[in-house]
């Protein structure tokens, strides 16, 4: 039984994105909801991000706050990353926003580095379905690459359990 099951996000460049690629590059399932026509930062026209991530699914619409929502709904848990850099990531604010208005279990981290995420994790339950997110990478350069090395070390600690 594995702690962490699939990794879920929206799509976007930055946090989105390291942790879809974190996630297959260890083959661990990726899911997510991302806005109609694949629409992303970097892919404004149909398929978008589709073509590169075919496993999320569209939402009705090409709103990006209809996708958080769904993402934070349908997962077991979010995990979120706002560097104390970035004061105000409207996604960001608005994910943390809807995790607690849905009462969804939730971490966010300022610090970008396992100890507590692990400690979080560990009081939560098996096979979890983890959303991850945080701010675009024009927000944050370098987002990306914190994101992916965070959830690789992570996938890797309970693959070696």
């Amino acid at each position: 039984m594995a702690k962490i099951k699939t990794i879920r996000s929206g799509g976007q460049t930055g946090v989105d994105r390291g942790a879809l690629d974190a996630a297959r590059s260890l083959g661990i399932p990726i899911s997510g909801w991302c806005p109609q026509g694949g629409l992303a930062e970097d892919y404004p026209d149909p398929p978008g991000l589709l073509s590169a991530y075919p496993e999320l699914i569209e939402t009705a619409s090409d709103d990006y706050y209809e996708r958080t929502e769904w993402n934070v709904r349908d997962a077991d848990a979010t995990l979120i990353l706002q560097p104390h850099e970035i004061a105000d990531s409207p996604g960001t604010n608005y994910t943390i926003e809807i995790a607690q208005k849905l009462g969804r279990a939730h971490l966010v981290i300022n610090d970008i580095e396992i100890g507590s995420v692990v400690t979080w994790l560990d009081g939560l339950g098996n096979d979890l379905e983890l959303n991850v997110a945080g701010p675009r990478e024009r927000f944050f350069p370098g987002m990306y690459d914190l994101t992916f090395n965070l959830i690789v070390e992570l996938l890797k600690h309970y693959s070696e359990k």
